[in-house]
C-alpha cells in the first residue's frame, strides 16, 4: 500500500506536537494546521537537494511565521538526516541544539533567514526574489529558482507587509509566492477581535494575483502552486486553515497557538489523526517517502551544474556567490584615497560617499544602490549603478519609495541570498523605521550597508523631528552592528572599504548634508579606520588634553586645539569613525589612542551615551543633551555649544 498525502502530513504534526510537549514550550498550532500545505510545497512543488542546503539555485523556503518552527525542524528531519536529526528535534529550545525556539540563519542548516518579529520574513523573501532576478539579468539560466514564503495572520497585520507587498507588486516579482496559513486566529482569540482585512483584495490592490483555497486539500494546493508559477505577477494564496487541526478540543482556537497541547490532548490529536507511532517515531515506510522527496532536486541540481559549467560568466558567479572582493576594490579605495589627500576643498561627506561609491562601484559589479525616495539627498546613484525597473531587472540601484522598514529587510533578504552587496539610504533619523530589521540584520551577521545622510543638527532647518540626537547611541547599542560616521572624504573611503569587507556584520554610514573640510592631508596606504579610532592630530609637546570626536565634530576638534595651542595648552585630537571597531581591540591599543592626558573631551553633536568608555565618567563631553532647534546649522551649533570656543573653554577651565 503507497504512502498517502495524509500520512506524510502527519508524520509533520506527530514530530511537531512531540516536540513541543516535551520541551514544554513552543506553538503547536500553526504545525498541525500547515502541514498539508508544507507536505505538497516539499514532495511535489520545491527545488530543493538536501544534501546540499546551499545550492545556490535552490528554491527558498521562508517561514515568516517564525512561532511555527517545528514545521521548519520537521521538514528539515524528514526530508534528510544529514544536517537535522532526531536527537536535534528532542532538544527543541534547549540550549545549543539547532532547534531554538525561532529558526536562526546559519545556525540550522537549510534555515533561509532568521524570523521571529512577524512581517520579517515575508519582508525580507522580497528581496530575496529581487536579488534573484537581478542575477539572472547578468548570469542568465544558472540563477533560475522562486521564493516562496509561508506566512501568518500576523505578518500579514504588521504594517512592514504592506511596505513589502507594495515593492514586489510594483517591480513584478512574479517569482514570489506567499502562502497564507489564513486560520483566523490569533492570540488574543477569534482574529475578528482586532482584524477585517479582506487580504484577497489588498493583495490584487497592490499587484497581485491573489486567491484563496482549502488549505487542506492536496489537490486544491497543488493546482494553486502551479498557478503561481505561470504568472507574471508575485503570488498570493490564502489556504484556509484549521489552527491547530486534529486536536480534539483545541483545533480552530487560540489555545492551540502558543502552548503544548498538553498529555491528554495529545493522546486524542494521535486518535483523531489515527496515528499509532510512539512519541518520536516515523514509520519507515513514510520516512523513506519523505526521503525521496527530499532527493528528488538531486536531478535538477545536476543539470546545473552541467548549466555553470558551460556558462561563459562561471569564474565571476562563484567568486560572486562565495562573497570574495575582487583585488581591484581595494585598488579603487587607494586611488580614491590618494586623490583625497590633495583636494583640500570643503565637502559634505553624503557627497564624498557619491563620490566612493562613483569609484568603487565599477571595480565591484555586485555592488547593489538605492535609496527610500531620496535619491537626490542620500547620493547613492552613480553611473555604475542604473536603476532597476518592472520587469527590467538589468541595473543597480533600486527605488525603494517611501518605505524605510520594507528597504532595510528587503536588503537582508539580497544579502542572505548571496551575489551582491547590497546597501539602502535615507536620512539618519529615518533608522528608527528600519531598526528591527537592522537588529536582524546584526544578528543574522549579513553584509548590509546602510547609508545614513542628515546625521546630525547640521541637517539645520528641517528641526528637531528630522535631527537623529538619540540615533547614533540606539544604533551603536546593536551588538554586531558597525555605526560608521567619517570625517571627511578620506575617512569616507574607509569605511566604505570597512563596510564592504565586512562580511559578517552590517554597516550604517552616518553622513553630513553640511559640508567639511578635508581632516586628512596626506595619503596613507593603511586604513587608519579600521581600529575605530585612531590618533589624527598629535600635540606639540606633553598632552595636557586630549580631545575625541566623530564625523562632523573632528574639525570642531582640530580648530579647538589651534585655539588650545595659541593658549600655551598642548592638545591632541583622536578621530572616532567607528566606536564599535575601537571597543573591539585589544587593551593595549585603546589605552594607547586614549593616551594618558589629564583631561579627556568628546564633542559629538548627539547625546553622550557610549562615551564614557573612552572619555570616563569625569570627561567632559561637549554634545547635546535634549532635542534640536530649526535655523541655519551653524546658528544652531552656536545655540547648543557645540564649537571649538566650548571645547577650549572647558579644557581650560577643567585644567
Amino acid at each position: 500500500m503507497s504512502v498517502t498525502h495524509a500520512s506524510m502530513a502527519n508524520a509533520i504534526r506527530a514530530l511537531s506536537m512531540d516536540a513541543v510537549e516535551k520541551a514544554k514550550s513552543g506553538h503547536p498550532g500553526l504545525p498541525l494546521g500547515a502541514a498539508d500545505i508544507a507536505t505538497v510545497l516539499f514532495t511535489k512543488v520545491l527545488k530543493y537537494d538536501m544534501a546540499d542546503p546551499l545550492w545556490p539555485d535552490r528554491d527558498r523556503f521562508v517561514l515568516s511565521a517564525g512561532h511555527g518552527s517545528m514545521l521548519l525542524y520537521s521538514l528539515l528531519f524528514l526530508t534528510g538526516e544529514q544536517h537535522m536529526t532526531i536527537d536535534q528535534i528532542k532538544n527543541f529550545r534547549q540550549m545549543g541544539s539547532k532547534t531554538p525556539g525561532h529558526p536562526e540563519v546559519h545556525h540550522t542548516p537549510g534555515v533561509e533567514t532568521t524570523t521571529g518579529p512577524l512581517g520579517q520574513g515575508i519582508a525580507t523573501a522580497v528581496g530575496m526574489a529581487l536579488a534573484e532576478r537581478m542575477l539572472n539579468a547578468e548570469f542568465g539560466d544558472v540563477v533560475d529558482h522562486r521564493t516562496y514564503v509561508l506566512a501568518s495572520d500576523g505578518d500579514l497585520m504588521e504594517g512592514i507587509s504592506q511596505e513589502s507587498i507594495a515593492i514586489a507588486g510594483h517591480l513584478k516579482l512574479s517569482r514570489l509566492i506567499v502562502l497564507h496559513d489564513d486560520n483566523d486566529i490569533s492570540i488574543d482569540g477569534p482574529l475578528s477581535v482586532a482584524d477585517s482585512v479582506d487580504q484577497v483584495k489588498r493583495f490584487e490592490a497592490c499587484g497581485w494575483n491573489a486567491e484563496r483555497i482549502d488549505g487542506h486539500d492536496p489537490e486544491a494546493i497543488l493546482a494553486a502552486l502551479n498557478r503561481a508559477k505561470a504568472s507574471d505577477k508575485p503570488s498570493y494564496i490564502a489556504c484556509k486553515t484549521v489552527i491547530g487541526y486534529g486536536a480534539p478540543t483545541r483545533a480552530g482556537t487560540s489555545k492551540s497557538h502558543g502552548e503544548p497541547l498538553g498529555e491528554q490532548e495529545v493522546a486524542g490529536t494521535r486518535q483523531k489523526l489515527g496515528w499509532t507511532s510512539e512519541p518520536f517515531v516515523v514509520p519507515q515506510d513514510i520516512l523513506d517517502a519523505w526521503r525521496a522527496a527530499g532527493a528528488r532536486g538531486a536531478a535538477d541540481h545536476a543539470q546545473w551544474k552541467t548549466r555553470l559549467a558551460a556558462n561563459a560568466k562561471r569564474a565571476e558567479f562563484e567568486r560572486r556567490i562565495t562573497g570574495t572582493l575582487p583585488a581591484s576594490f581595494t585598488e579603487a579605495v587607494l586611488e580614491f584615497k590618494r586623490k583625497a589627500a590633495e583636494d583640500t576643498s570643503d565637502v559634505a561627506t553624503r557627497k564624498a560617499s557619491e563620490a566612493v561609491i562613483g569609484a568603487i562601484a565599477p571595480a565591484l559589479p555586485e555592488l547593489v544602490t538605492g535609496s527610500a525616495d531620496l535619491t537626490g539627498s542620500n547620493n547613492t546613484k552613480v553611473a555604475a549603478t542604473p536603476a532597476i525597473s518592472p520587469g527590467n531587472y538589468a541595473g543597480r540601484f533600486v527605488h525603494w519609495g517611501i518605505r524605510e522598514h520594507g528597504m532595510a529587510a528587503a536588503i537582508n533578504g539580497m544579502s542572505l541570498h548571496g551575489g551582491l552587496v547590497p546597501s539602502g539610504a535615507t536620512f539618519l533619523v529615518f533608522a528608527d523605521y528600519m531598526r528591527p530589521a537592522l537588529r536582524l540584520a546584526a544578528l543574522m551577521r549579513t553584509r548590509h550597508i546602510e547609508v545614513l545622510t542628515h546625521d546630525s543638527i547640521g541637517l539645520g532647518e528641517d528641526g528637531p523631528t528630522h535631527q537623529p540626537v538619540e540615533t547614533l547611541a540606539s544604533l551603536r547599542a546593536i551588538p554586531n552592528l558597525l555605526v560608521f560616521r567619517p570625517a571627511d572624504r578620506t575617512e569616507t573611503a574607509e569605511c566604505w572599504q570597512l563596510a564592504v569587507e565586512a562580511k559578517w556584520s552590517p554597516s550604517v554610514m552616518a553622513l553630513t548634508r553640511q559640508n567639511l573640510p578635508q581632516a586628512r592631508k596626506t595619503f596613507t596606504a593603511d586604513n587608519l579606520s579600521a581600529r575605530g579610532a585612531y590618533e589624527l592630530s598629535p600635540a606639540k609637546g606633553q598632552a595636557k588634553v586630549s580631545i575625541f570626536a566623530t564625523g562632523s565634530e573632528v574639525s570642531i576638534g582640530l580648530e579647538a586645539q589651534a585655539l588650545l595651542a595659541d593658549r600655551g595648552i598642548a592638545a591632541r585630537v583622536v578621530s572616532v569613525p567607528c566606536m564599535d571597531l575601537f571597543y573591539a581591540q585589544d587593551e593595549a591599543y585603546r589605552k594607547s589612542v586614549i593616551g594618558t592626558a589629564p583631561v579627556r573631551i568628546a564633542v559629538e553633536a548627539a547625546v553622550r551615551q557610549g562615551w564614557d568608555g573612552m572619555i570616563g565618567e569625569e570627561g567632559i563631553f561637549i554634545g547635546m543633551k535634549s532635542f534640536g532647534e530649526s535655523g541655519p546649522y551653524k546658528q544652531v551649533y552656536e545655540h547648543f555649544g557645540i564649537t571649538a570656543q566650548a571645547v577650549a573653554e572647558a579644557a581650560q577651565k577643567r585644567l
